[in-house]
This record gives structure tokens, sequence and C-alpha cells, in this order.
């Protein structure tokens, strides 16, 4: 997988390097699609950066979205996808990943604080056992109402 170039749009091995343990600070990681970004994202992604000092976002790769959200999708190239998070204040760094879920990637990062979305029950988060075990929160944020990618795609269908 190609990584755009970029001071915070990272490899795993960059990443892991300048964010993994033994961390001096508090690094919280999300994950996801992040398509077609909102106001939802944005506002979900400054939240979840105020809970530590660094916020890492692992992005589903192109084939990656596919296999989750089916076909068509995703609708903005992972790399457009990578730049885009990377120019927001409140992300630190960004890194893809080819595989259906995180869950290798948060083992190797071992984030403090690892969030999810109000669409996510605690049980159901990928990662939580592990962040647990190292001494990590998980965390649940709750969603924007009427700010989501469905929403907006569902908009769209509507027009046509």
């Amino acid at each position: 997988m190609t990584v755009a170039p970029g001071p915070r749009v990272l490899s795993r091995e960059v990443l892991l390097a300048r964010f993994g343990p033994p961390q001096d600070r508090t690094v919280v990681f999300t994950n996801g699609c992040f398509d077609l970004l909102h106001r939802g994202h944005v506002e979900y992604l400054a939240q979840a950066r105020a809970l530590g000092h660094v916020l890492v976002v692992g992005l589903n790769s192109d084939t990656s979205a596919r296999r989750v959200k089916g076909a068509g999708r995703p609708l903005v190239a992972g790399v457009d996808r990578a730049m885009v998070l990377a120019g927001l204040r409140s992300v630190d760094a960004v890194t893809l990943f080819d595989e259906d879920t995180p869950l290798e990637l948060i083992k190797a990062l071992l984030p403090h604080v690892l969030v999810k979305g109000g669409d996510y029950d605690l049980d159901d988060i990928v990662g939580r056992d592990a962040v647990e075990k190292a001494g990590g929160d998980v965390r649940v944020l709750p969603l924007v109402e009427g700010h989501s990618t469905t929403d907006i795609l569902d908009r769209l269908k509507e027009t046509q």
C-alpha cells in the first residue's frame, strides 16, 4: 500500500516508532473509513483528541473499505481521505490499514485510550481486550445527530 507523503500521514512502521510503546504522552486511537468527511467526524475527532495528548487515526485502505462498506465505496480514495484527516487540527497522525479491522495495529500501538463512535457497543469494539489488558481505557463517544455519511448518501439518492 502506498502512503501519501506528508508529516502526519505515516506508514505503520513510522507511526509505531513515533507513537508506539513505551509512550511518554497519552495516545488516543480511533479508526474508520472517514469516506465523506463531515461535521460529525470533525466533532468526534475533536472530542477524541481532548482525551489525550496525541490522536492517531487508523484509516481503512480502499480495499479494506470496499470489503467493509460494500461495492461503490469508498467514494474518496484512501490517500485523499488520509490527507484531509491529517489536515485537521485535532489529528496528529494517520495511517492506512489493509485488514478488515485495525486489531493488529491496535495491538502494536497499545494506545492509552481507544475510542469509537456512539454507533458501537463497548463490547463490540475491536481491540478492547488488548487495550484494557495493557491498562488502557476504551470509550464510546456520542454521535452528532443527523450528521453521518449514510445520511449524506441518503439525501443524495433522494435528490436524484
